[in-house]
């Protein structure tokens, strides 16, 4: 009789335990999502001053702003109530015992830190570039010398046939696989339909999602994505920039499958619509959920293509429908694969900008050296600087960090599944720098 009045004990304290700990748990999704609304309403008040700082929202109407936009942009205001938030997250995550809760609470306060720092560079308030970096999306690049890209320029110069400039012969050579502009809407499609052929093989994508396609001009980006909600993206590509054959299945990846688009979709999918997390329903761009946005897109390009399946796909399928000779493909992407390697080229300028070592013209120069860009094309890059400011990082190094936290976990080459669930892990959750940098 005591033997079982000891069980029973036992078993009434694990009992009172087990419901201690789900009350604790609701009270703590009651509080964030009480701060998530919040946190809505707050970017919604920013953006009717700054209008770029919501890509894209489609929670309730209900959190909209109803209020008068002031003559003023009340920047105290903003910086008050984010602080406010903050302060609550953070009190939260350090007295949670629940992992959902305390990484829930620690994304959006990184989200509320990016607004605190967006706030004050909208006010002419700025900092380094790697300290802005810092705060809007929680990484700081590393710095690469002149003399780095000098030693991938040199081997570029060995690699391209002719005299001249590295940047003509690059510009000669890559003049063989531009895309005529009465082939550019088949060429997309296409790549874009085996994007999502391949992508929809390893995710079971929401129902109905689906994208419009739109080609514009005068933009300072190649390409764009702007998410709509239910599943729907707008897919924007600009035509004033030249396009050539290999960023018809780049822009496919990045902005479609398994990029933006499905990023977007599985985010709504899974934490919006299946958890109620209405932080989600809001894309403020200038955050911490842009390098992943970016990285991840960028990465999806060689997880959808891996190894030589960009450059066969090209070949096989792309080139002639764009009726290119595909005599010199081959050392196309060789040179392509050299290039790659002069990615941060862009950082150093756009830090050169923002930390006033660099003047435009030099920007420029750098561009044209370096980058191995056209003078329109560095003139042009310069713009794209000026606006996004260190939002270039969320491209290379952002890739970086995806792809070094990805195969650090067993995505390698010879796994591919094990990659692609990684990456879909990676696209369905709450995820900023900080955690890869922790998990490599």
């Amino acid at each position: 009789m005591m033997a079982l009045n000891y069980i029973s004990v036992i078993l009434l304290a694990a009992l009172l335990v087990s419901c201690s700990s789900r009350t604790a748990e609701k009270s703590e999704n009651d509080v964030l999502n009480r701060i998530s609304s919040d946190y809505v309403r707050l970017a919604l008040n920013i953006g009717q001053y700054d209008t770029d700082f919501v890509d894209a929202y489609y929670g309730p109407d209900s959190l909209k702003t109803a209020a008068p936009r002031h003559a003023d942009f009340p920047k105290d205001s903003f910086l008050t109530q984010a602080a406010g938030l903050k302060k609550e997250l953070d009190s939260l995550a350090a007295a949670s015992k629940n992992d959902s809760a305390n990484k829930r609470a620690k994304w959006l306060s990184a989200q509320l830190t990016a607004f605190q720092r967006r706030i004050k560079v909208f006010s002419g308030e700025n900092v380094s570039f790697d300290e802005e970096s810092r705060e809007l999306f929680d990484a700081v690049a590393p710095v690469y010398s002149e003399k780095h890209f000098q030693s991938q320029i040199a081997r570029l110069d060995s690699l391209l046939p002719g005299s001249g400039s590295i940047s003509d012969r690059f510009q000669k050579l890559a003049g063989h696989f531009l895309i005529p502009e009465n082939k550019i809407d088949t060429v997309f499609r296409t790549a874009i339909a085996e994007a999502r052929r391949r992508t929809s093989t390893h995710y079971q994508l929401p129902a109905g999602e689906t994208f419009t396609l739109e080609y514009v001009r005068d933009k300072p980006w190649s390409g764009y994505n702007w998410y709509k909600g239910n599943f729907t993206s707008v897919i924007q590509i600009n035509v004033s920039q030249p396009i050539f054959i290999e960023r018809a299945i780049d822009l496919a990846c990045h902005e479609g499958y398994p990029g933006h688009h499905v990023y977007n979709s599985l985010l709504e999918k899974n934490l919006y619509k299946d958890k109620n997390r209405t932080e989600i329903s809001l894309y403020p761009l200038f955050s911490p959920q842009s390098l992943i946005a970016e990285g991840s897109a960028n990465y999806g390009i060689s997880v959808a293509f891996p190894g030589n399946e960009q450059k066969e796909f090209c070949k096989k399928v792309l080139m002639p429908l764009a009726k290119m000779d595909t005599l010199k493909a081959d050392l196309y992407f060789e040179a392509l694969t050299v290039k790659s390697g002069l990615g941060y080229v862009r950082n150093e300028a756009a830090r050169g900008i923002l930390n006033k070592t660099m003047t435009d013209e030099q920007a420029v120069q750098w561009l044209e050296n370096y980058a191995l860009l056209t003078p329109k094309g560095a003139a042009d890059y310069l713009k794209f600087i000026k606006k996004y400011r260190s939002y270039v990082i969320n491209y290379n190094y952002g890739q970086d960090l995806v792809k070094n936290y990805i195969e650090a976990n067993g995505g390698t080459d010879h796994a591919p599944e094990r990659r692609w669930k990684l990456f879909g892990d990676l696209l369905s959750n709450e995820i900023k720098a900080g955690d890869l940098q922790i998990k490599q």
